[in-house]
Formats: C-alpha cells, sequence, structure tokens
C-alpha cells in the first residue's frame, strides 16, 4: 500500500504522461466532433428538384404524368416538380435551381442536365423503368388486347418478393467507428504507464531502478504495486473520457452501458500490460521502446479505421486475420457490437480474443522480469 500510495501521488506530478494519456485523447474527440458532426447529414435524402417542360406533348402523355405526380406526392415524395417553358428549364438549370428538366417530344422523352450525380442518376433511373413499363405494357397489348383495364392496374401494383428485415434496432453510423478507434487509441496510450513501470525496475537505465532493485522489498511486489496505481489512474481517465463523449460530445454507445464500462477496462489493462511487454521485450534505450510503442499504436489505429473509416473494412475483406492479431481493432469493433447488434455474439468473441491478449502481455512481462538479474549495480 505505501508504495501503491507514492507511485500513485508520482504519477499525477508527470505532466508529460498526463497530457497525452488524458488531454490528447479529449482534444482529439473535439477536433472530431467538429470535423465529422455534419457528415452524416450529407448522406440524408433531399427531394429532387425537376422541371418539366409545359408544352403539347407534354399535355398528350397521360401516363407519364400520372407516374411523375405519384412520385411527387406524400411525405417521402421523389420529387419536386416545376412546370415551365422550355427556355425558362434551361435558365433553373444553369442556375442549379432544378438537378435537371424534362422534355417531351412527338419522338422521344428527353432529359436534360448539366451534372451527373446521384440526384441526376435516379431520375435517369425513374425514366429508364417507366419507359421499359410502357414497353412491356405495349408488347402485350399488341398480343393479347382482351384485358386493356386489368393489365394497366396490375401494372400500378407492384409486388415485392423479398422482405428487408433488420438484425438491429440501430441505424448504421460510420461516424461512431472514429471515435470508437479513439478510445481505443486512448487505451493504448495507457502503454506509456505500462513502459515507465517496467523501466523504473531495470536496474541498468537509471540510479532509481538501481535503488528499488537493492530494496528489501521482493521486486516483482514492488512492480505490481506501482503497475496497480498506474491502473487505477489510466482507468479514471479512461472513464472521463467516456463521460465527455456520452455527455458532452453526445455519442452513442448504445444501451449496454455495463458492457462499455466492462470493455473499457479490459482496453485499459490490455494498454498497460502492452507497453509494459514492449519495454520488457526491447532492450533498448527509453526513446526506443517509446518510439515503438507510438509506431505499434499508431498502426493499429489505422487498421482500426481512425484516420480513414474504410480500412476498417478493407482488412476484414482481405486480411481478416489481421483484424483478429489487430487489439486496436477488436476494442473498436467491440464497441461497435454493443451499439449495433441486438445480440452479444460478436461483441464476446472480441472481449474473449481481447483478455486473450493480455494475458499473453502480461504472462509474458512476468516471465521475463522475474528471471532479469545483473551482475553488479
Amino acid at each position: 500500500m505505501h508504495i501503491f500510495v507514492n507511485r500513485l501521488k508520482c504519477l499525477l506530478r508527470e505532466k508529460e504522461n498526463i497530457f497525452w494519456t488524458m488531454a490528447f485523447p479529449l482534444i482529439l474527440a473535439i477536433m472530431f466532433n467538429l470535423a465529422f458532426s455534419n457528415l452524416n447529414k450529407g448522406e440524408t435524402f433531399q427531394t429532387i428538384e425537376l422541371a418539366v417542360v409545359n408544352n403539347a406533348d407534354w399535355q398528350q402523355e397521360s401516363y407519364l404524368k400520372t407516374a411523375l405526380e405519384e412520385a411527387s406526392a406524400g411525405n417521402t415524395k421523389l420529387f419536386n416538380l416545376t412546370f415551365t417553358s422550355q427556355s425558362e428549364a434551361e435558365n433553373l438549370l444553369q442556375q442549379n435551381a432544378v438537378d435537371g428538366y424534362l422534355e417531351v417530344t412527338a419522338k422521344q422523352l428527353k432529359l436534360i442536365v448539366n451534372d451527373s450525380g446521384i440526384k441526376q442518376s435516379i431520375i435517369k433511373s425513374f425514366l429508364d423503368s417507366y419507359l421499359q413499363t410502357a414497353a412491356t405494357v405495349n408488347t402485350i397489348l399488341e398480343n393479347k388486347p382482351q384485358k386493356p383495364e386489368q393489365l394497366l392496374h396490375s401494372t400500378g401494383e407492384r409486388r415485392q418478393y423479398v422482405r428487408e428485415v433488420s438484425g438491429t434496432a440501430a441505424e448504421p453510423n460510420s461516424i461512431l467507428n472514429y471515435f470508437y478507434s479513439l478510445i481505443a487509441m486512448a487505451c493504448f496510450f495507457g502503454g506509456f504507464l505500462g513502459l515507465n513501470e517496467i523501466t523504473r525496475i531495470e536496474a541498468n537505465l537509471s540510479p532509481l531502478a538501481a535503488r528499488i532493485n537493492i530494496a528489501p522489498v521482493h521486486k516483482l511486489k514492488a512492480f505490481f504495486s506501482s503497475f496497480s496505481a498506474s491502473l487505477l489512474l489510466h482507468l479514471a481517465e479512461m472513464f472521463i473520457l467516456l463521460l465527455f463523449l456520452r455527455y458532452v460530445l453526445k455519442i452513442d454507445f448504445g444501451p449496454k452501458s455495463f458492457y462499455v464500462v466492462l470493455t473499457t477496462i479490459v482496453g485499459s489493462i490490455t494498454g498497460l500490460s502492452f507497453g509494459a511487454f514492449i519495454s520488457v521485450l526491447v532492450k533498448k534505450a527509453e526513446n526506443m521502446k517509446i518510439a515503438i510503442l507510438v509506431a505499434a499504436t499508431m498502426t493499429g489505429s489505422f487498421l482500426a479505421g481512425m484516420m480513414y473509416a474504410e480500412m476498417k473494412y478493407l482488412v476484414a475483406k482481405h486480411l481478416p486475420l489481421l483484424a483478429y492479431l489487430n487489439p486496436l481493432n477488436l476494442l473498436t469493433d467491440a464497441y461497435y457490437s454493443l451499439y449495433y447488434y441486438d445480440t452479444l455474439t460478436r461483441y464476446l468473441q472480441n472481449l474473449g480474443i481481447l483478455i486473450s491478449f493480455a494475458l499473453l502481455f502480461c504472462l509474458g512481462t512476468y516471465f521475463m522480469i522475474r528471471r532479469r538479474k545483473y551482475a553488479s549495480l
């Protein structure tokens, strides 16, 4: 307890570690929120502005008029129609007041646009579907003209033979992956604390470590007491980050709050043990150990989608084994599983592999430091 309390006091005075393990993730979260807050709004469908040249040929196209009127009615309408002359429709198009305009002539149906985007593609798909249906109806009427009313009625009733069933009540949200991967990075930034704890007991690196090794306390006992202080501090920092994301930035973690906290605890332990494992494995100066730890953490964050969200899915598709070998990806996926899926199957799979990594790092660190001895101090 004496070692634990005094080590905790020392950690609270180390401003550099406090910045990287708590302040930096908070600053990054604010920047993410500023950058991505309106990103999902751009994916929301907006009604398409469509102008129609109101000429004599248009007045005779009763079926097309009916189709467009039905597509322009209701709260979820596809089009906002503007009936005007050909010259005015051209002016509206040049001013970007409409996404395109439709002109009906005696020979053809013309769609005029000045851009090639999703809205223009939707207009073309609608017109192609109408023309295909009209051609099919004309062919059937030429061959079997007995019941034209029944045929026309059946074309207006589209039957769906495939029903979409969602496996979750949550809406897909790619923006959340940035914040979840940020939490995973913050967990593994706790590796700085784990690395420092190993450095403090390596007698060949500093006079302080030499004094700790000759103190009348077992080296492993001193290490685990100090490691527990670092873990307590890092968990407090992680909970501050979670509360900030949830109640200040309004990031949705889903309804399973207990599992979110559990995942954070496991992630923090894994991050600290990873830093300790790197420190005991690399027999170089402290700066080299820090460089390797930063490189490994940022590479894992990149592959988990923190810098480019699609990277996570590219890795899962083309290198699925790498996705399971990346503990930061496992953490990110665990948080998203809690948000998106109604069941815990995928979450428990991620958490189980993550716990295995934590045990591997802890056992590896234990067996290496217990055998390390020095010829002289």
